[in-house]
């Protein structure tokens, strides 16, 4: 995808969670004026993954091939990317009336995305595909939308293939999909029309490694093992980054929440134990941590995700002990539910 849809999804996740209000906006215009004409079309470049390549590919996937939780990304006007620089500027501007002036999801979409008009209209085209639309996200920056892959070729002129890359199976569009131009000034592309995803970044070593610990003030952890193990806690941190003036005088993030976005559930309990062990002496209060879920329960996917989802969680907590910490959760989008061919075995 291109910046300007990441940089959109960014900025919604990063004003989602805390409530306040701007001056009252004028409303936003329609962009779709043209009449859509299937047989005019423009190609949402950048929209095929990187390893959807011929030496990978096994073959188109079944037309039935079920596709779960497309993502169909809106894009904002140029007056709107303006204006939202601007309000980004003035919520950390003392001298701004907007200052720390927060919004709601549902009060960007309504500055931020588009018309209500343009909305009815992308979906009314999705349905008239074949498309179940599931949902607008509050801040109105993606339409949620499934399928079949034969649906996706016929609406999206793009044929969804199979491919192995690394010995892993996966499914993902052949080329870039286009759509009527006439839509072009609201839809920036299409996410999830492939199952590549991301991996986790934390490495997880195989063996069990040891610890003594020591309550106290601050707690002692000592790793055993040849070469000696050192590893860094939350007053290490205070520490390097000259973060403890701020902890000793009560800055720990009281009234602030923070969310932390993830897609696996976690067992809460490994972060109130991450407190018990690192955090209680800065912070005797409640620990205010929770997990919400945000559409399909993924479940705790174990491994790397959930280590993943745990250090973050955690690490949001050390760095505001007495903040209210939501691990905000979603399985991943898409779902593809089925290989398609048999795969040849050299």
């Amino acid at each position: 995808m291109r910046a300007g849809p990441s940089s959109l999804l960014c900025a919604v996740l990063c004003l989602s969670f805390s409530l306040g209000s701007t001056a009252q906006q004028p409303a936003v215009q329609p962009r779709i004026t043209q009449a859509i004409d299937e047989s005019t079309l423009t190609v949402l470049r950048g929209n095929t993954h990187p390893l959807a390549l011929a030496h990978y590919d096994r073959g188109t996937a079944l037309p039935s091939l079920p596709m779960q939780r497309m993502l169909l990304v809106l894009k904002r006007s140029s007056e709107q990317d303006a204006a939202l620089v601007r309000l980004l500027d003035e919520q950390q501007d003392k001298s701004s009336p907007n200052y720390h002036k927060w919004l709601t999801p549902e009060q960007f979409g309504k500055q931020f995305g588009p018309a209500d008009a343009d909305i009815q209209t992308v979906t009314s085209w999705l349905a008239s595909h074949g498309f179940q639309v599931a949902r607008v996200s509050k801040g109105r920056s993606v339409i949620e939308f499934s399928g079949t892959a034969a649906m996706v070729q016929e609406a999206f002129h793009t044929a969804i293939h199979n491919y192995v890359v690394g010995g892993e199976r996966h499914q993902a569009n052949a080329g870039d999909p286009q759509i009527p131009i006439a839509l072009a000034p609201v839809v920036a592309g299409v996410a999830s029309l492939h199952n590549f995803h991301s991996k986790p970044q934390i490495r997880v070593v195989e063996q069990s490694i040891p610890a003594r610990y020591k309550p106290g003030s601050p707690p002692e952890v000592n790793f055993g093992g040849t070469p000696p193990l050192h590893a860094l806690g939350p007053a290490d941190f205070y520490t390097i980054y000259n973060a403890l003036p701020l902890i000793t005088v009560g800055k720990m993030g009281t009234g602030v929440k923070i969310a932390v976005l993830g897609r696996t559930d976690i067992n809460i309990n490994d972060v109130f134990d991450f407190f018990g062990i690192f955090l209680s002496s800065f912070s005797p209060g409640p620990v205010l941590v929770t997990q919400y879920n945000d559409g399909p329960d993924p479940g705790d996917l174990g491994g790397g995700e959930e280590a993943e989802a745990v250090l973050d969680t955690s690490w949001s907590l050390a760095l505001a002990p007495n903040a209210a910490i939501t691990l905000v959760v979603s399985a991943s989008s898409p779902s593809f539910t089925s290989w398609t061919t048999t795969l040849p075995t050299s």
